[in-house]
Parts: structure tokens; C-alpha cells; sequence
């Protein structure tokens, strides 16, 4: 019985959780369908952004497994100035990351970051 009381808890609190986060506003729907699309190939290109080394996410081949997988990113980062901060410098976050501050260290350009934040927030 115990079991089942935490089961109907859970599944009610998820429920919540996706229902509230589909009604945030999002930088997706802001975002042009452009920059969504600017913001897929940077994610992708194994020369620039490179995600997918790293982070299952969409509709990518071949995904790394040492960053969790980049799902439900309204959900997880409700702000997305969250979002572009820990892609910006993740180690302001977790300093004991393996991340890649790939704005600090122009890796990517401000705008291209931009374009990812507007990407995952798709996913």
C-alpha cells in the first residue's frame, strides 16, 4: 500500500510539473524559427558547439553519455538566462565540471549561444 500511496504521489507531482512548465513563457516562442534552426547546427557541428559529444538531445546520432541527457529544458532551466549562463561558464555553477565554458573562452560567439539556449528550449 506505502508503495503504491509513493507511486500516485509521484506520478501526480510529474504531472504537475509538465502541465506548469508547458504554460512558461519560453525563449523557443520568442525565437524565430531561424535561430532555432542556427541554434541546431551550432549544437551539432562536431566543430563548434559539440553537444552531442557529450548530451543525448533530440534527433542527434550518436550521443555522448558524461552530460545528462538535454531533455525537458523549460522544465529544468524555467529561466533561460539560467540556461545561457551555465553554457556561457558552467563552472560558476559546478567548478568541478567537465563542461566546457564555451563563452568565456570563445568558444562560441554570444549570439550563437543564444541560438542554442533558443534550440533546447524545442526540446
Amino acid at each position: 500500500m506505502r508503495k503504491t500511496a509513493s507511486f500516485a504521489t509521484a506520478a501526480i507531482s510529474l504531472a504537475a510539473l509538465f502541465a506548469s512548465a508547458s504554460m512558461l513563457p519560453t525563449a523557443a516562442g520568442a525565437a524565430d524559427a531561424e535561430t532555432i534552426k542556427m541554434g541546431k547546427e551550432v549544437a551539432f557541428d562536431r566543430r563548434k558547439g559539440n553537444c552531442l559529444a557529450c548530451h543525448m538531445m533530440g534527433d542527434g546520432e550518436s550521443p555522448g553519455d558524461i552530460g545528462p541527457p538535454l531533455i525537458a529544458m523549460k522544465a529544468r532551466f524555467p529561466d533561460p538566462a539560467k540556461l545561457r549562463a551555465q553554457i556561457w561558464d558552467p563552472m560558476v555553477a559546478n567548478p568541478d565540471t567537465r563542461m566546457p565554458a564555451f563563452g568565456k573562452y570563445e568558444a562560441l560567439s554570444g549570439k550563437e549561444i543564444d541560438a542554442i539556449v533558443a534550440y533546447l528550449y524545442t526540446l
